[in-house]
């Protein structure tokens, strides 16, 4: 089982005190939703879910993964109250209760990240006033991109999950 996993959602943009660009993505340690002001047991289970399967250390795994994993969404009911729990995590996030690295991703990065793994997104270039076709390796290409950036913002360690976590769901 992969050791460290990583969490990325998008959320409704904000400027950061301090920050040049809004930031409309968060990527936190998976170890934060066990985060005890985060919604609980929906953050554990959100937790679990992010540590089962093929994962791999250091991975970053998008929301939209873990809801293409729950039959498109038609699971979550039964899993977690996931807006809440990320509601949850950005509050952390923003007033610096646990480490994160705010994102500002584009348009079509943004809309790779929020769909499924297998999804296609379609846009348009007006460079070229052609339409577009981006899918699976598009968006494993942003993953490897953000995979790298974090890796190298934080120098080789770890996102600090915050204090108090509770145990993990087993």
């Amino acid at each position: 089982m992969a050791e460290e996993i990583y969490f990325l959602f998008a959320h409704e943009p904000y400027f950061p005190p301090h920050g040049l660009r809004e930031v409309n993505g968060t990527i936190v340690a998976a170890a934060t939703l066990l985060h005890p002001h985060v919604r609980q047991p929906d953050g554990a289970r959100m937790h679990r879910l992010l540590h089962n399967g093929q994962r791999t250390d250091g991975e970053i795994v998008p929301l939209a993964t873990l809801t293409h994993e729950l039959d498109g969404g038609d699971r979550w009911s039964e899993t977690a109250h996931w807006e809440g729990v990320i509601s949850d995590l950005l509050t952390l996030a923003r007033f610096g209760s646990c480490d994160s690295l705010g994102l500002a991703l584009p348009a079509l990065e943004r809309a790779l990240m929020c769909s499924g793994p297998n999804t296609r997104v379609i846009n348009y270039n007006p460079a070229t006033g052609q339409r577009e076709t981006h899918g699976p390796q598009q968006r494993a290409a942003v993953l490897a991109t953000l995979t790298k950036n974090l890796h190298t913002t934080q120098d080789g360690r770890e996102l600090w999950p915050g204090a108090g976590l509770l145990p993990a769901i087993p």
